[in-house]
């Protein structure tokens, strides 16, 4: 995000602040549109391990990020830094902000249930020891929030050309995907943590008007908070109330309290931060991940680097992309099982088992034996997806001596483009060499897949048949 917003004010540097805010306002009208067209789903396919490697990602980093603070130092930006400097980090700590940032992880971690009702850990933490240090350790060099700025922001309309509409539209969209990534995948971990289930489309389009209301007003493009979300469920916050309250307390700040919560320690912040970090790891998988695999254990360890390391979109674009292909693989040798060729004593047993076996004379025996002899069929049952093509064509090359071959379809479930495509190629090749060619069609989707490919050109109605005994009893 601070990259795309730069870069629009680094190459636009009179009109680059309206053109940012203008991409804000375009990425919130993307998000709706993705909402409107129920894209929601393909954003959340997402195999635990990935979700398991960020969600533990993700409370690494918020803990990573937190010891600084809790030692009174200032924080760092990124785990990586934080973590290459934890040994200055405990040298120069601040013994009162480490005894009330410690104090504080003790509250949120033995602060009884049966009192959460009455008020929150979090805030009775929040409250108490703010007190506490406003009041009596005000010389100790605790490190607070400091002063709020408050009011609200101005109007800003969008200004946009035909010089500026590609770049513009490019930086939206990206700020779109990206934005609708990281909420889905937030999403996803209240999910876990709550055992419900949200709907991705309502949230899009949430979010997008959201976004396009806060272009209007000079604000960042906003997306699903991870640590915020954790949070507010740890806290107790499972319905849409908490949002609410969430909303009228920053504005609040924004209009009146500033100057209270200017006083909050970090130190304090920090205590609270650590203990959601330690809830938002997923211990169950890491406490079975001998069990789960290796190949499953390996990813969820891949995303858990990169999301600490490199950033949480990249690694569970990486992870989904490893998962994807290694299902795909898996897939595929499943499918493989639905494709079958026959030929010879296979095809002169079915027959004898069918309709088709009637009383005949030794020469009709020995003619229907010699065509079949030289007939090949090639079934098609179930779905069969792109990735099984190639080892189609290598299984048909295989098969390729005989002068008659049948492509029965009429048991498959789903074919995709690339393998309709690629059956239309084995009728041309076989045309091609004067083989006989016999089609049993499949479903009407089926067949309008391959009559859009031009099968009806290739293939005569004569060559085409509704099912395997009307084509056989044509061989003999």
């Amino acid at each position: 995000m601070a990259l795309v917003l730069t870069q629009l004010i680094a190459s636009n540097p009179d009109t680059g602040l309206v053109l940012a805010f203008t991409c804000v306002i375009l990425a919130g009208l993307f998000q709706i549109s993705f909402g409107l067209l129920k894209l929601g789903k393909y954003f959340v396919m997402v195999p635990y391990p990935v979700i398991s490697g960020f969600m533990t990602g993700i409370g690494i980093i918020i803990i990573l990020l937190q010891i600084s603070p809790l030692l009174g130092n200032s924080s760092y930006s990124n785990a990586l830094a934080a973590l290459t400097n934890i040994t200055n980090t405990f040298n120069q700590q601040n013994t009162f902000a480490t005894l009330l940032g410690v104090f504080t992880l003790l509250i949120m971690i033995y602060w009884p249930e049966k009192w959460s009702k009455i008020i929150p850990a979090p805030l009775f933490a929040l409250v108490t020891l703010t007190l506490l240090s406003s009041t009596f350790l005000t010389q100790q060099g605790i490190a607070v929030i400091g002063v709020i700025p408050t009011g609200f922001p101005g109007l800003i309309l969008p200004s946009l050309s035909l010089d500026t509409l590609y770049q513009v539209s490019y930086f939206a969209f990206l700020l779109a995907v990206l934005g609708a990534i990281d909420s889905l995948l937030t999403s996803m971990v209240a999910d876990t943590m709550t055992e419900s289930h949200h709907d991705s489309d309502k949230e899009l389009i949430g979010q997008g008007i959201a976004n396009t209301i806060a272009g209007f007003f000079g604000a960042l493009p906003g997306a699903g908070a991870t640590m915020r979300t954790a949070i507010n469920i740890r806290a107790g916050g499972k319905t849409a109330l908490s949002g609410i309250v969430h909303s009228i307390t920053l504005l609040i700040v924004i209009l009146w309290a500033g100057e209270y919560a200017q006083y909050i320690p970090h130190t304090v912040l920090a205590g609270m931060l650590i203990k959601v970090g330690l809830d938002i790891i997923d211990w169950r998988f890491i406490f079975q991940i001998k069990k789960v695999g290796v190949f499953s254990a390996s990813l969820m360890l891949l995303v858990l680097v990169l999301t600490v390391f490199i950033d949480l979109i990249t690694a569970v674009l990486v992870g989904m992309f490893i998962a994807n292909l290694v299902t795909l693989d898996r897939l595929t040798d499943i499918q493989l099982d639905n494709i079958t060729f026959k030929r010879g004593n296979e095809l002169m047993s079915e027959i004898s088992s069918s309709n088709l076996n009637t009383a005949l004379t030794d020469d009709i025996q020995k003619n229907r034996s010699k065509s079949l002899a030289n007939t090949v069929l090639l079934s098609i049952d179930g779905p069969v997806s792109f990735a099984v093509s190639r080892e189609l064509s290598r299984r048909f090359t295989e098969n390729i001596a005989f002068t008659t071959l049948v492509i029965d379809l009429s048991q498959a479930k789903l074919i995709g483009t690339t393998t309709a495509i690629m059956i239309i190629d084995l009728i041309e090749r076989t045309k091609i060499k004067n083989i006989n060619v016999l089609v049993i069609t499949g479903n009407d989707k089926i067949n309008q897949s391959l009559n859009k490919l031009s099968l009806e050109t290739l293939l005569d109605k004569n060559h085409q048949f509704n099912n395997r005994e009307q084509a056989l009893q044509t061989i003999i």
